[in-house]
């Protein structure tokens, strides 16, 4: 079994797209009015943006746009200190400027326009590089 996608269902999904196209410097392959993804390198490294019209599909009511208190959608970087300062202006709502974690990452975590939460981070400690290198 492989990771296909996260998909991320929201009201707004070209504002949405173009928030996630400056995060990732990836440009959207907008399918429709009301789904786009962004692809990136790896396996299962897609990022999936459906509209609310897209639910019922789904079944009515199986989701729910901009009610996401759970999930992280994250990113690994090159340098976090870096895409801070190169996305300062686009964030909104900064949850945690970059900080080393015990478990060795720096992160940084931040509100897309929607809520849910988003982690860039850059693997700093022996641990963590070795955990990324498997």
């Amino acid at each position: 079994m492989n990771l296909a996608s996260v998909r991320i269902i929201t009201d707004q999904v070209g504002h949405l797209t173009d928030f996630y196209e400056r995060v990732t410097g990836t440009p959207a392959r907008r399918h429709t009015p009301d789904f786009a993804e962004i692809v990136l390198p790896g396996p299962g490294a897609t990022l999936a943006i459906g509209g609310t019209a897209t639910v019922k599909l789904f079944g009515e009511g199986s989701a729910e746009a901009a009610a996401n208190r759970t999930l992280i959608v994250e990113f690994r970087v090159d340098d976090v200190d870096a895409e801070f300062a190169r996305l300062r202006d686009t964030i909104d709502e900064v949850v945690q400027e970059p900080t080393t974690m015990p478990w060795g990452n720096r992160s940084l975590l931040f509100r897309d326009p929607d809520g849910t939460l988003v982690n860039l981070f850059t693997p700093v400690g022996a641990a963590a590089i070795a955990r990324q290198q498997r």
